[in-house]
């Protein structure tokens, strides 16, 4: 549900709507529906916008959840209500002295977080942020500092939440040993095309298998402490107030779950500081930015460092080098698999997606010193 809030317009086929609103009236809701409207580019859910006729309650958002994705659709509920009440909460006891929202799980009408169609399909609504929106890319390092100040405050708010209370949706997701594996057994039962391309990537993977391990092997000797991390916090799962430009809301809370939250603050750097975008055709242009990486840097570490260890500090650099690595990685195996995992538009998208992290990789492996040095100097 990550895009802009003009994306929305186009509405959905008539041949569908009449479908979605009766889903949709199975959620607790104020006023008559008086649209549904296909909402977002995500690649996993489905997610539509449903809008009202009422001036308190005007839109919701509705999803139908990928239960090949997340096989235990009613554990990401159980964690999604636990995660949103504990902040709500924490919200009200110390409020801050700026806006922010956190997505609230609407009931259905008969006080349940989910409910199915005729096809057996798993849905969920939740509340939308009203007067904001969302960006796929970084538009300057005033908005890269909210970005860093967004995850901060999304880390510190469930930072005295217990790892244990949230059940593990996902088991191996962000583990890059674990999507090391999978590559090399469906390398291995794959005739592979060796073009250019291909073999390219396929290189670049051997280059760094010595990589693949070092924040599993950092956590496994007790150096850095499980926490609960967001899972996805891209910038465009970052809502920005419309008037003010500032950040509102960290949402896309599916993928929450136990972990370190230097998969988190890696995977924010990746994606943020990559003005090109992860959908970039021109591949070999893409750079790391280290004046965004310094702003997002600066806005994370301004709320972190009342949790942040020493040892955390130390793998910053890694973790902004390997999470590019392993969804390069991620999008190679997919491509390899015949495109199963991510959704496509043509067959050969996830290997170009991997052809941007890998060159992203690349940007970052150059620009090391002056990334460390950064780091030190934002402490």
């Amino acid at each position: 549900m990550s895009t802009r809030v003009d994306k929305t317009s186009d509405r959905t086929p008539s041949s569908t709507l009449d479908p979605l609103v009766a889903i949709a009236d199975q959620f607790a809701h104020q006023g008559n529906i008086t649209s549904v409207q296909a909402f977002g580019n995500g690649n996993i859910n489905d997610t539509f916008l449903v809008a009202l006729d009422d001036l308190d309650q005007t839109r919701f958002v509705l999803q139908r959840i990928n239960t090949q994705v997340f096989r235990h659709p009613e554990l990401v509920m159980q964690n999604m209500r636990i995660l949103t009440e504990h902040v709500c909460d924490r919200l009200q006891r110390t409020p801050l002295d700026r806006r922010w929202e956190t997505p609230r799980v609407l009931l259905t009408q008969d006080g349940q977080d989910h409910c199915s169609d005729d096809h057996g399909s798993f849905w969920r609504a939740i509340s939308f942020i009203e007067g904001s929106e969302s960006f796929d890319t970084m538009q300057d390092v005033a908005q890269a500092q909210e970005v860093g100040y967004a995850l901060g405050m999304f880390h510190s708010l469930i930072s005295d939440l217990p790892a244990t209370k949230l059940a593990d949706t996902l088991e191996g997701f962000h583990i890059t040993p674990r999507y090391w594996q999978h590559y090399e057994q469906v390398l291995a039962q794959t005739n592979v095309n060796p073009t250019p391309e291909v073999s390219y990537c396929l290189q670049f993977v051997r280059d760094r298998q010595a990589l693949v391990h070092v924040l599993e092997d950092a956590k496994a000797q007790g150096k850095l402490p499980l926490r609960l991390m967001h899972g996805d916090p891209k910038i465009n799962n970052v809502m920005f107030d419309i008037t003010t430009g500032k950040a509102v809301s960290v949402v896309d809370l599916d993928t929450v779950k136990p972990g370190l939250v230097h998969y988190d603050i890696g995977d924010c750097l990746r994606s943020g500081c990559n003005p090109a975008g992860e959908e970039s055709q021109q591949w070999e242009a893409v750079q790391f930015d280290t004046d965004l990486c310094r702003g997002i840097l600066k806005g994370y570490l301004a709320i972190a460092k009342d949790f942040l260890t020493e040892p955390d500090y130390t793998y910053l650099y890694d973790s902004i080098r390997l999470i590019a690595f392993e969804l390069g990685l991620r999008f190679l195996t997919d491509h390899l698999a015949g495109n199963v995992y991510f959704k496509v538009k043509y067959p050969e998208h996830n290997l170009a997606r991997a052809l941007v992290q890998f060159k992203l990789t690349e940007s970052i492996e150059s620009q090391a010193t002056t990334l460390q040095n950064l780091i030190s100097d934002l402490r």
